[in-house]
Parts: C-alpha cells; sequence; structure tokens
C-alpha cells in the first residue's frame, strides 16, 4: 500500500472509504498477495486553487520527488488514484528515468491509503514547490490549463529541497532514481547466513 498523508483540505474532498482507501476503478488493483507498504510508500499532497482551478501537489517524503496534478474536476477526486499513477510514471519519463527504474516504480504502484497525519518537514518542501509554481504562473503569464504539469513536475525535481534531520540538500530527482535503483539491486544475504 501507499500512505498519502493529505492535507485536511484535500482529504474533505476524496470520497475515501471507511478504511481511508479511495473507490479503486482505473487504478491498478490491490494484489492478491498483498506484501504491505510499497516501496514508493510516503508521499503528502496538497489541494491548491490557481486561477480557480483544483490542482493536488504530492511530494515523496524521503525523495521529495513531486508529482503536479491539475485542473481535476470533482469526478477526479474519486480517481485520485489512477490520476496519480499515471501523473507519478509520466514526471519520472520527463526526467529520464531508464526502463529499469520505471518497471521499478510500475512494480510497486498500489492504491493510496489516505490519512491527514503530516510532517512539517515535508509541508515545507510543499509549500515551497507551491511557491515556485506561483512564480512560474506569474512570470510567464501562464494560465493554469496551459501549464504542462509533467514537464512542472519535472522542473521541479530538478531543484535542491532541503528536509529536518538532513544535512546536505536533496535533489530530488536523483534521490528517487536512487529509490528506483534499489528495488533493481539483488538482495544480498548477511554474511552470517552465507
Amino acid at each position: 500500500m501507499i500512505h498519502l498523508h493529505c492535507t485536511q483540505k484535500l482529504y474533505a474532498k476524496l470520497p475515501v472509504n471507511a478504511v481511508d482507501r479511495l473507490p479503486n476503478t482505473r487504478a491498478r488493483p490491490i494484489a492478491a498477495n498483498d506484501p504491505g507498504e510499497s516501496l514508493l510508500s510516503g508521499w503528502h499532497a496538497n489541494l491548491i486553487t490557481w486561477q480557480r482551478r483544483n490542482c493536488v501537489l504530492f511530494v515523496h517524503s524521503a525523495t521529495r520527488f513531486p508529482v503536479l496534478l491539475t485542473c481535476l474536476t470533482k469526478p477526479d477526486f474519486a480517481e485520485l488514484d489512477y490520476h496519480f499513477q499515471d501523473g507519478l510514471m509520466n514526471t519520472l519519463l520527463k526526467v529520464g528515468a531508464n526502463q529499469a527504474q520505471l518497471d521499478a516504480a510500475a512494480n510497486a504502484l498500489t492504491p493510496l491509503h489516505c490519512d491527514t497525519q503530516c510532517d512539517r518537514s515535508v509541508q515545507g518542501t510543499l509549500n515551497h514547490m507551491k511557491q515556485d509554481l506561483d512564480h512560474l504562473l506569474w512570470y510567464d503569464q501562464l494560465q493554469i490549463t496551459d501549464l504542462a504539469p509533467y514537464s512542472a513536475g519535472g522542473w521541479l525535481a530538478q531543484r535542491p529541497c532541503m528536509a529536518k534531520g538532513v544535512k546536505d540538500c536533496i535533489w530530488p530527482q536523483r534521490a528517487m532514481f536512487a529509490l528506483l535503483d534499489s528495488a533493481n539491486q539483488p538482495h544480498q544475504l548477511p554474511a552470517s547466513e552465507v
């Protein structure tokens, strides 16, 4: 499962069931042998209104990798699983992920499990990325309908981020690629078990 920590504003728009899951219509279904926590688990998301359009910005907690969805309507919130999966895979394509990394991401995709827990450090990154997008829209005098969300997410992924407890900055693109590459590494047994 992929944990999605939503802001209260976003959570109020989501049609989650009693176990905090969205209706699973077009998204990748839950596997019969669900292994539990996914490699890609741990995202934060915020509902942002730009030019009277609903947009959702996701940030992965460990890598600070962003996914941007723009111009969402009410039915799109019921399909948030599908839109998130599509946005993640297309943003990875935009930033140049290789086939092994894309395969690792596709294999790790599971439905979202939504809650309202938050990490202030990740929310700070969300706010910083929102301000970067505010500036981009203002400076280039763009309409939100003309903004390419996958390219904008890729642009944000190539900017450094700070995180609480991390000495150096995090480069989201590099960190996400390293996370996906770790899924492709053969698991080695400890020396005591060899």
